[in-house]
């Protein structure tokens, strides 16, 4: 008689390509490649979130992003123009190992130009690293911790039970074994290519959602925080795309009693990290408390709206409505770290940005607000 197991309850909804052998594969990846070089051009699309990618073959490993040649892709396939005139322009900006072919081929993150040659409107580089670059003697470092959840291909969450709930949150955080962590080799493997690829990956941990989890990029300074964050990105899309899932950073994946995913962000001048340091902290923190509706719009890609799922006040968020700031406290818009009230120096976290924000629009909206005293409720044009 055929027993059912006791797992079964437990299976879960992955990709076709998943079951493909990764034995056979390998045959091929191990076929040597000649002098060519294989340069997979990542972009953001026209969501704002979606990333895209493709690959063109180069004559010589690239040593500089100078060595790597525009390109241009079809922008009425990712909601980025319109059909007749749809050809887009992809600009190298940065250039990391590619953890999936290996050295010497590369990942390319480009910037999108529209035909006119002015930047897609989804292309936050640009302004952000323009004022990046009018306060770079201020040496502005950052750090961002990128929360996601891991999904079938059926949008549940990895792990759960086909039909309700994993017990209440409380063991997941930073938890260990078969029964809290939920999906490891995902997070493992994506660490270890984040590390080959030479993102400034600082760290990693199992959130308080089952199936939720972080990592952290930083300290990174001005315009190579968006630049690593968003490869940290790709990497995690191109990892789970391998073991069948699906990486999300949806805000609030799962409504109901069950923490939501942000994107918290450190901030530090070279002043603030000095010693008394702290009134320039508090003196930023008095500038953001002034400006906190554009800081919500600039936080999360729909303007505020993703967000406001997730930021209710509960599960360890402020209330999207109201600014606040406090020591230690992880109910407040911007957190002091106690050894930083303690020490008198060091930097702030801003708990608002939401997991689907753009690392560029967050840093370049910090330094407004705090670096070049910006006031209302408009970005100032330099």
């Amino acid at each position: 008689m055929c027993l059912q197991s006791p797992w079964s309850k437990h299976s879960m909804a992955t990709s076709a390509s998943a079951s493909l052998s990764k034995a056979v594969k390998q045959q091929y990846m191990e076929l040597p490649q000649g002098d060519k070089v294989q340069a997979m051009y990542i972009w953001i699309d026209g969501t704002g979130e979606g990333l895209r990618c493709k690959t063109r073959t180069l004559d010589s490993e690239p040593k500089s992003i100078e060595d790597l040649p525009e390109w241009n892709f079809d922008g009425s396939s990712t909601y980025q123009s319109e059909g007749s005139n749809s050809d887009m322009y992809l600009i190298p900006a940065a250039m990391f190992r590619d953890p999936f072919r290996k050295d010497p081929n590369k990942l390319v993150l480009c910037q999108v130009l529209k035909y006119n040659r002015k930047p897609a409107e989804t292309n936050l580089r640009i302004t952000c690293n323009k004022v990046m670059e009018m306060v770079k003697d201020q040496h502005p470092w950052f750090g961002m911790e990128q929360e996601y959840t891991i999904l079938g291909t059926d949008g549940h969450p990895f792990g759960w039970p086909s039909n309700g709930f994993p017990g209440p949150q409380g063991p997941y955080y930073c938890g260990v074994g078969a029964d809290k962590a939920y999906g490891r080799d995902i997070v493992e493997a994506h660490y270890r290519a984040c590390l080959y690829a030479g993102v400034q990956i600082c760290g990693t941990n199992a959130e308080v959602m089952p199936a939720q989890w972080e990592f952290q990029v930083g300290p990174c300074e001005g315009i190579n925080m968006g630049d690593h964050l968003w490869v940290a990105r790709f990497i995690l899309h191109r990892v789970c795309e391998d073991f069948g899932v699906v990486a999300s950073f949806d805000p609030k994946p799962i409504p109901g009693n069950w923490n939501g995913a942000g994107c918290h962000t450190n901030f530090s001048t070279k002043e603030m990290r000095e010693d008394g340091g702290l009134k320039a902290i508090e003196d930023s923190i008095e500038k953001l408390g002034k400006r906190h509706s554009y800081h919500i719009r600039a936080y999360d890609p729909k303007g505020g709206l993703d967000n406001a799922r997730r930021l209710t006040g509960h599960h360890e968020t402020s209330n999207i409505n109201e600014f606040s700031a406090g020591v230690a406290n992880r109910g407040a818009s911007i957190r002091i770290p106690r050894n930083v009230g303690q020490e008198k120096k060091g930097y702030f976290e801003d708990r608002r940005p939401s997991a689907n924000c753009d690392p560029y629009g967050v840093t370049e909206a910090l330094i407004r607000t705090c670096l070049l005293n910006e006031e209302g409720d408009e970005p100032a044009d330099y």
